[in-house]
């Protein structure tokens, strides 16, 4: 094929490598910001022209076949460098520009991260983010996310990771519910409060306490079954039931946080932290690459210095 013809394929061959990744014409076309009938007609244009076919199609899903594998191998790298390469020279003019795709969890997204966005936003004009807020664990590489924040006990080592801060289980009620109920002044008491929790998937749900200072008379860790006539698989849920004087809310402290600094919320048993649970660090992760936007990079520095302080009650 004479090399202008092939010139006209490059698009098309870019789009290729694009469906190998998300595996479908549906999530391909979003990824590139087209229409589905303009992706699909790509990939017939490049199949007439190669004389071959490239996609097996399903009702479900898509397929490369041996022939389109082995072309979007052989291209994929090229591309990758185009765009690492064209990144660079545009960040020799010193302004941040770009789109960050970012996944993070929902409770965390809406309370903490989303007020902290406008500022960065302001200060860097033609940068732009698309959140994608889901508790589900997104492949950063597949789907195409920049960063992703986890909340989780240790950062993987498919990724390049930075501890945001420590983040901890606070239990909270209203003062409403503390009049009426008692206020529990040792672990054991908490058996008898209607509890707020995450359900299990098997067996009785439980809490582990441990004591946070050391005392000359240590109390040993105590593990205590609750129960209550609520339970929700999201700590703002549970904040709203605790709100609603439900009960005692077990919660990260990022989701107690706003609630019990205005006094809605007043925090159960202090001297015992609640173990096991959740997650006790807060990351930001992005996959290893070449080059990093310098947009990703400020965007990075900016969230370690925001929470660096964690979330203090």
């Amino acid at each position: 094929m004479e090399r202008e013809k092939i010139a006209d394929l490059w698009t098309h061959l870019y789009w290729l490598t694009v469906l190998a990744e998300q595996g479908s014409y549906t999530a391909a076309a979003t990824r590139l910001g087209v229409s589905k009938a303009a992706m699909s007609q790509r990939i017939s244009e490049l199949e007439r022209a190669a004389g071959i076919s490239l996609v097996q199609r399903t009702t479900r899903s898509v397929r490369l076949t041996e022939a389109g594998q082995r072309l979007v191998e052989s291209t994929r790298s090229q591309y990758e460098n185009i765009a690492s390469n064209f990144a660079s020279v545009r960040e020799l003019a010193g302004v941040a520009r770009g789109l960050i795709r970012i996944t993070a969890p929902v409770a965390f997204a809406r309370q903490q991260l989303m007020p902290k966005l406008p500022a960065f936003l302001q200060a860097h004009a033609e940068v732009r983010i698309q959140l994608e807020v889901s508790d589900r664990i997104s492949s950063l590489a597949t789907e195409g996310f920049d960063l992703a924040i986890r909340h989780s006990a240790g950062a993987p080592d498919t990724h390049v990771a930075w501890k945001l801060c420590e983040t901890h289980s606070v239990l909270a009620a209203t003062r409403a519910y503390l009049r009426k109920r008692g206020t529990p002044g040792t672990p054991e008491d908490i058996s008898a409060h209607d509890c707020l929790f995450y359900p299990r998937a098997t067996g009785a749900a439980m809490w582990s306490f441990e004591r946070k200072t050391a005392r000359k008379t240590a109390a040993a860790p105590a593990t205590v079954p609750v129960t209550g006539q609520f339970s929700a698989n999201n700590s703002e849920t549970l904040r709203d039931a605790a709100l609603a004087d439900m009960g005692i809310a077990l919660l990260p402290d990022f989701t107690a946080q706003a609630a019990v600094k205005a006094g809605k919320l007043a925090v159960v048993l202090p001297d015992w932290r609640v173990t096991g649970t959740f997650a006790e660090q807060l990351y930001v992760l992005r996959p290893y690459a070449s080059h990093v936007p310098r947009a990703v990079s400020l965007f990075v520095a900016y969230l370690r210095d925001t929470f660096a302080d964690g979330f203090p009650l």
